[in-house]
């Protein structure tokens, strides 16, 4: 039996007439489960837990309950509801508690108001919630940059990176990040947008978090353009374009930079040229990702660029990105690789295979052998 099931069941033992406290508490905690699950329900089983407990004289929990009502009010589209529940809440609940600066802060996003966010922040402060007031300075220097103020923006974004790395929170850390980058770009301090933004990709994962992943790559090629670097905003703009699921949003971002600057394979190779080679594998790995997953026109020309621009020491790092891969995208885009190059091409691979401990070198030649064949066999 899940935790749905569980409380589904322990609320047919309590009907309001002869438990209500004990409803109206099954209620809650049901209600924070279905929020995420089924909303409608939510609504209909957090409303009904509120005014059992209103009734009961308790209105703590009727203000615990209201705050969880006004959340899913809020996702259902109904925001003028969401925000009645959330003022109920904050009116209900004790001043300094933590449960009174999340309805506050909440409210405050709800009706965008600043001075809510404010005092929600400095509630989650005295309180020491780091990651609660990293949220609300995240949120309060978004609608301060929304708004005009870029000073008054940076430094509240300042303050909630650092209190989102503080509390050793990865999500928090890269929407502050995120949202810092763009303040840093108001404000012309390019450098250290580019800096927090690169924060922000690492904190949000591809594989984890791709979205959000997408939409601080998309900044940072804003963030590289600003700065004068064109190839690298070419590749962060095409990478933010390349993750699955890419808002729309977030998509057209990244084509309007691309096209300003041009959507031409091979900005890879030359780049390698201008950095230095500690820094190779993290920026092989993360086109390697987007070569395998690129339609058969665009991986041709990402591989017939790195053949041309051939060399032996990135032979190495190239077959490191790839052994990183799942071996069918491993195997796509070392077969692109070969048919775009020689016979020296391959044999840089093999060489550089010999650098690799014994399984991972078997597997690079392995997957050498299997194109080889197939090429054979379309040969005859």
């Amino acid at each position: 039996m899940d935790v749905t099931d569980e409380l589904e069941a322990r609320l047919r033992r309590f009907p309001a007439e002869r438990y209500p406290v004990q409803r109206a508490t099954t209620l809650f905690h049901l209600g924070l489960v279905l929020s995420g699950q089924d909303p409608p329900r939510a609504e209909d089983v957090l409303s009904e837990s509120a005014q059992l407990f209103m009734r009961s004289g308790l209105e703590v929990e009727a203000a615990k309950a209201a705050n969880a009502l006004g959340a899913v009010l809020r996702d259902l589209g109904r925001p003028a509801e969401a925000v009645a529940a959330f003022r109920r809440a904050a009116e209900g609940l004790p001043p300094g508690s933590a449960e009174r600066a999340a309805a506050l802060f909440n409210l405050g996003l709800v009706t965008r108001d600043g001075a809510l966010l404010s005092e929600a922040r400095e509630a989650f402060a005295a309180l020491g919630a780091r990651r609660e007031e990293a949220s609300a300075a995240r949120e309060l220097g978004a609608l301060l940059l929304e708004q005009g103020d870029v000073p008054g923006a940076v430094a509240l974004l300042e303050r909630a990176v650092e209190r989102a790395e503080s509390a050793g929170d990865a999500a928090s850390l890269g929407a502050a990040a995120n949202a810092a980058g763009l303040a840093y770009l108001a404000a012309g301090r390019g450098s250290d947008a580019i800096d927090v933004l690169r924060r922000a990709t690492a904190a949000h994962p591809r594989s984890i978090r791709p979205e959000q992943h997408a939409m601080a790559k998309a900044n940072l090629a804003l963030a590289y353009e600003h700065a004068g670097n064109s190839r690298r905003a070419r590749l962060a703009a095409k990478q933010a374009r390349a993750v699955p699921g890419v808002p729309t949003p977030v998509r057209r971002q990244a084509e309007e930079t691309l096209a300003r600057l041009g959507d031409a394979a091979g900005d890879l190779p030359p780049l390698l040229d201008e950095e230095s080679r500690e820094s190779w594998p993290a920026l092989i790995r993360e086109e390697a990702v987007r070569w395998a997953e690129a339609d058969a026109d665009s991986l041709r020309d990402e591989a017939r660029a790195w053949v041309t621009a051939q060399d032996g020491s990135r032979a190495e790092a190239l077959l490191g990105a790839l052994l990183e891969l799942p071996p069918a995208a491993m195997q796509r885009v070392l077969d692109a690789v070969l048919a775009a190059g020689t016979e020296a091409t391959r044999a840089e691979l093999e060489r550089a295979s010999s650098l690799f401990h014994a399984p991972q070198e078997l597997r690079v030649r392995e997957l050498i052998a299997r194109w080889e064949e197939r090429r054979s066999s379309q040969a005859i």
